[in-house]
């Protein structure tokens, strides 16, 4: 009887020692179960995001590395196309008249000395005239100062009577040469004048005449028309090259210099890029735009850039080696610009990032990347929401 009491006893110890074993196992597996059951909380709290590969190639996700190279960043300026005014002239008249004849029209190429349009003047048949008498006048004062001379030196005449005659003579000559300057200044030449001295005829025609080649890009005058001396008849372009004049803000004056070469973009052209170089930078900015101008030279041998056509001028830096990332894969979260980075086929993480400039769909990495990370460059959105959607789930 004692001998089954001392079995049982054991036994309960045993019992005992097995029940505490499986306590203490249970404790160690209820602890470890706590800690798996926090894994994926802490996953996603540390901005990984899970996707099946079916819901990632449903998603369109593509990845692209973070590479290293010259980053160009650029600026665009808003301008316009202008004519060159070194090879453009308004076309006046310098006397005032009524035009008779128009020869040209808008659109119409000319070579220098091509007849515009002709006028009548009264005026320079007036002056004309003048140049004639005086003319006349001179040469009957020469002739009474030769006689004078020789009656002068044979003694027939006075001291006097000589230096009278003398004056004369210079006074005509002074009158004479009044008289052709004032026809030089009504716009006529050293051969329309050497006619009118042997021709002694008056003619009151002027001829407007083109000063050089090019073509005629405005017209101001109608036959019968009567014009004075500050009406601008036409304009004469030569535009084998042209003027984009380009206005650069305050902030962006940094980045132009004289003799630099840039773009030029033009909505009638969408598909093309002419290139120019900067002539001319403005040394005074317009107060009220605050901003700053700059010309541009485009040559233009087929005649496509047109006076008043809207450009665009795209200026670029100089070229420094950073970090670049498409710009589409660029996420902005909560005010601040984040990315997904691919970390296995099956997780992204998200990753906020430090920005610089903006060039040609590129942008500049200044933080929160090192070359070769693949980073998501479309299909960012979706994950951006799943994120979201974690970090909105509520505790379990």
């Amino acid at each position: 009887m004692k001998q089954r009491i001392g079995l049982t006893a054991g036994m309960v110890g045993l019992l005992a020692a097995v029940l505490s074993l499986g306590v203490v196992t249970g404790c160690s597996r209820e602890q470890e179960g706590s800690k798996d059951s926090h894994a994926t909380p802490a996953a996603e709290s540390a901005g990984i995001v899970r996707l099946k590969p079916e819901a990632a190639a449903a998603a369109g996700i593509e990845v692209s590395p973070v590479v290293r190279g010259e980053f160009r960043m650029h600026r665009d300026f808003p301008g316009t196309v202008q004519p060159n005014k070194n090879k453009l002239a308004e076309v006046t008249t310098l006397v005032r008249g009524r035009a008779v004849d128009v020869y040209v029209d808008v659109g119409q190429d000319v070579k220098g000395g091509d007849l515009l349009a002709r006028l009548y003047s009264s005026e320079l048949g007036l002056a004309q005239s003048s140049y004639l008498k005086a003319n006349a006048k001179l040469r009957e004062a020469e002739l009474v100062f030769e006689r004078a001379r020789d009656l002068f030196r044979d003694k027939a005449v006075s001291q006097a009577e000589f230096q009278k005659r003398e004056a004369e003579l210079q006074s005509q000559r002074a009158e004479a040469r009044e008289a052709r300057d004032r026809l030089m200044l009504l716009g006529m030449h050293d051969e329309d004048i050497q006619r009118l001295d042997r021709e002694q005829t008056i003619s009151s025609y002027v001829p407007i005449q083109a000063p050089f080649a090019g073509r005629v890009i405005a017209r101001n005058l109608a036959k019968g028309e009567v014009v004075e001396t500050s009406h601008e008849l036409f304009t004469v372009a030569d535009l084998a090259d042209v003027w984009v004049i380009a206005n650069a803000p305050e902030k962006d004056v940094r980045f132009i210099r004289r003799d630099q070469v840039v773009e030029v973009l033009l909505p009638a052209y969408p598909h093309e890029t002419f290139h120019g170089k900067i002539s001319y930078v403005g040394d005074v900015l317009d107060p009220a735009t605050r901003t700053m101008k700059a010309r541009v030279v485009v040559l233009n041998p087929d005649r496509r850039l047109k006076p008043e056509m809207f450009a665009t001028v795209r200026v670029y830096a100089d070229p420094e080696a950073a970090l670049m990332i498409p710009a589409g894969a660029v996420q902005r979260d909560r005010g601040e610009a984040v990315v997904f980075v691919q970390l296995d086929p099956q997780q992204f993480e998200r990753r906020p990032v430090k920005l610089g400039e903006e060039s040609r769909e590129l942008v500049k990495v200044l933080d929160g990347l090192q070359e070769n990370d693949r980073v998501v460059t479309k299909g960012a959105f979706v994950l951006k929401s799943e994120a979201l959607e974690h970090q909105l789930e509520p505790a379990r």
